[in-house]
């Protein structure tokens, strides 16, 4: 199935370590994998006994939100509007077990971002775009170290995306390198990366340059 040739180039969307014991150090590493090339956005996603971390995500947040500002960077929250809101963050995302996009949407209002867990369900897809998601993410494409509870995705979903709906779909879950040109090609507007970037063995620069290098390649396929 081929793509509409005016599809927009994808992008790389960057999700934190699941816990992050030296924000200084992340920080740095962040300003690394920025001078690596194009970044859409950061996501914090700091996890405590399986719970949002909001002390943890609220001095994260506020470390990294200078170099998200300066870089055109969107900032988003993992799992609560309320942070979002609090953090002046540029939006949340929402796994399927917490606030309902429309309450979500209804505080946080119209101006910030909202993203939805769709997992591997078309049907999932269409009901958070028509409650007011913002974006879609499937997933996971590949296993994942960062998250244990995920189901496999097949990236036919993103090529559905691209025909059928209107809002961008990210595809997340054990993007390295190595694994993500296909589902560029397949129809991915993003790509959600923790420890392929983070834990790279050339460091976050090099990450990212060969990310945004594999998006090209890919778009130009098309």
């Amino acid at each position: 199935m081929s793509l509409d040739q005016t599809r927009e180039r994808a992008r790389l969307y960057l999700i934190t370590p699941p816990q992050i014991s030296d924000i200084a150090a992340f920080t740095d590493q962040f300003k690394a994998a920025i001078a690596g090339g194009d970044i859409a956005s950061l996501q914090i996603r700091l996890k405590l006994n399986g719970e949002i971390d909001p002390l943890a995500t609220r001095q994260v947040a506020q470390a990294v939100q200078p170099l998200c500002r300066a870089n055109q960077i969107a900032l988003i929250i993992n799992d609560s509007p309320q942070l979002c809101l609090a953090l002046d963050a540029d939006g949340v995302h929402l796994g399927d077990k917490d606030m309902e996009i429309a309450a979500a949407r209804k505080l946080i209002g119209d101006e910030l971002i909202i993203g939805a867990t769709c997992r591997n369900s078309r049907h999932q897809a269409m009901i958070a775009g028509e409650a007011g998601a913002d974006y879609i993410a499937f997933g996971a494409f590949h296993p994942s170290p960062t998250k244990s509870d995920t189901q496999p995705a097949d990236p036919t979903l993103l090529t559905w995306c691209q025909k059928f709906l209107t809002l961008p779909c990210v595809a997340i879950g054990g993007i390295e390198v190595s694994n993500a040109e296909p589902l560029i090609a397949a129809g991915a507007d993003f790509i959600a990366v923790s420890s392929g970037v983070w834990n790279y063995h050339d460091g976050a620069a090099a990450a990212v340059n060969l990310f945004n290098l594999a998006i090209d390649r890919a778009m130009q396929g098309q």
